[in-house]
């Protein structure tokens, strides 16, 4: 039997990655376009980053020392915290970006607590000191006051002052990652087989379904196979962040490999295995896992909800935006999320259900679907900028929480006197003791601190007088109820009301 060939490590220095994190439009996108001298922003809907991407810059220091940088971009809006949290899983430094103008928003904190859960170094950027509104002064006391201690004012966490816009300070800034990842003394064996982590995973409507993977440890080569979950693919087409064919990568490169089987989760690890049958056992191995169950039990409603949209870092968003939504009336369920556009079969396969939402995002909707859906009155609705997607599903959700009928005590009175009854009708005289109890209104009948039965007011005197409603004194009464009354009980006038 042949012996295994044993496979020679190269130990090395590895090249940092990097993720800038922060609020909306504090200008992390716009900070990568300069650095890496590229657009994103034109492309992207109403302006916000919505995918997680990695590109890779080559930097030279003042002291002349080059090497390579990776950065992840991640977006900034409050519903891709999900992708934000893994972007800073992947990532040995954090560059944390902060307006000039404005200071610390909530979603600079977010974006903060996602770096702290990491456990990474990070750098502040104090972005847009070229604005007539820039106040760095204010914006320092802004991160002190939310215990971010920087450099110079009684802190360690390194800082510069930049302008994505014209370059100002970048080389600053770029020189102190290159700093923290000196002192991280990151290292990686590029003689190993590839491992790393899955960035991205979408269908490409060419060539199928397609990730991007950033290399954490090891060469990927063509040829081999690599493996994250139960999906596998071939590296027959392996592209760099440029898009460019390429026949190996290495550390802390992010690669489009084309080819898999399904499309592999965002944020799970994968390994590099030699050839289709190793792929095909460590993938029927994870088939035969346990699974857990997919969902609580509950007796409230349920409203079923489909999400189709162009990646899956995207369905992790809607996910989010989901998960904020709280009712103790109905219970949201998720029941299929996938890449791709909207189908006939989808429609097919949710409208059985009551109260299904498909929604859609940067997807199209088939024209056979739109049709079945119309006829099956299954809403579809699709978006192309989470905050819209997000305002849309609080108000579609609201409109499927069922109506709920609440007792209103409006006041409660002491019977008296007992005068006689017929069949469930109850002749009474009692005083009011607070607020006011109105003709044709349900009671709550209360003996001893306790609720033993219920009644409505079928009639109400007072000075011998018929009336609508008493609010002080003495009066006389007539209820219809089951229970029978007696001298000393309370009732409790209450109004029905839907809410």
């Amino acid at each position: 039997m042949a012996k295994k060939k044993a496979v020679k490590s190269d130990i090395g220095k590895r090249p940092p990655v990097v993720v800038i994190m922060g609020h909306i439009d504090h200008g992390k996108s716009t900070l990568l376009d300069y650095i890496r001298s590229a657009n994103v922003v034109d492309g992207e809907a109403g302006g916000i980053t919505q995918h997680l991407s990695a590109y890779v810059v080559n930097h030279k220091t003042k002291e002349g020392a080059e090497g390579k940088i990776t950065f992840l971009d991640t977006p900034g809006h409050a519903a891709f915290q999900g992708m934000r949290l893994r972007g800073a899983d992947v990532a040995d430094i954090a560059i944390l970006i902060v307006s000039a103008e404005d200071g610390v928003k909530p979603q600079t904190l977010e974006a903060l607590k996602s770096i702290q859960a990491a456990d990474i170094p990070y750098i502040v950027a104090i972005n847009k000191i070229d604005k007539s509104g820039a106040d760095i002064p204010r914006t320092q006391a802004s991160l002190i006051e939310n215990e971010i201690y920087i450099e110079g004012m009684g802190g360690d966490i390194p800082w510069a002052g930049i302008s994505a816009k014209s370059g100002e300070g970048i080389d600053d800034l770029l020189d102190l990652v290159v700093l923290s990842a000196d002192l991280a003394e990151l290292t990686g064996d590029m003689g190993a087989s590839a491992t790393g982590t899955v960035i991205e995973g979408y269908k490409d409507e060419k060539r199928g379904n397609t990730a991007t993977l950033l290399i954490n440890n090891g060469t990927l080569k063509s040829g081999s196979f690599v493996v994250s979950g139960t999906a596998y693919a071939p590296v027959r087409i392996m592209e760099d962040f440029t898009g460019n064919t390429i026949k190996e990568a290495s550390l802390a490169e992010p690669v489009g490999i084309v080819g898999f089987n399904e499309i592999p989760k965002a944020g799970d690890t994968f390994i590099t295995v030699a050839n289709k049958k190793e792929a095909e056992k460590i993938v029927t191995e994870a088939f035969n896992q346990p699974k857990a169950e997919k969902f609580e039990r509950t007796n409230l409603p349920i409203v079923p909800i489909m999400i189709k949209a162009d990646v899956l870092g995207t369905i992790d968003a809607i996910k989010y935006e989901l998960e904020k939504f709280e009712s103790d009336r109905i219970a949201v369920r998720v029941i299929e999320a996938s890449v791709g556009d909207v189908t006939a079969n989808d429609v097919q396969n949710i409208s059985a259900t009551e109260n299904s939402i498909i929604v859609g995002f940067n997807v199209k909707v088939d024209r056979a679907a739109s049709e079945l859906a119309a006829r099956l009155k299954v809403e579809i609705d699709t978006f192309s900028i989470i905050y819209e997607l997000s305002e849309w599903l609080n108000t579609a959700l609201k409109d499927r929480t069922p109506n709920k009928e609440e007792e209103v005590v409006t006041g409660k009175a002491k019977i008296l006197v007992y005068f006689s009854t017929q069949k469930n009708t109850h002749v009474l005289g009692g005083r009011l003791d607070e607020g006011t109890i109105k003709i044709k209104q349900g009671i709550r009948i209360i003996r001893r601190d306790i609720v033993i039965g219920k009644g409505r007011l079928t009639n109400l005197q007072h000075a011998k007088q018929d009336v609508d409603s008493v609010s002080d004194g003495e009066f006389g009464m007539q209820i219809e109820s089951k229970t029978t009354l007696a001298q000393g009980d309370y009732i409790e006038g209450f109004d029905t009301v839907v809410t």
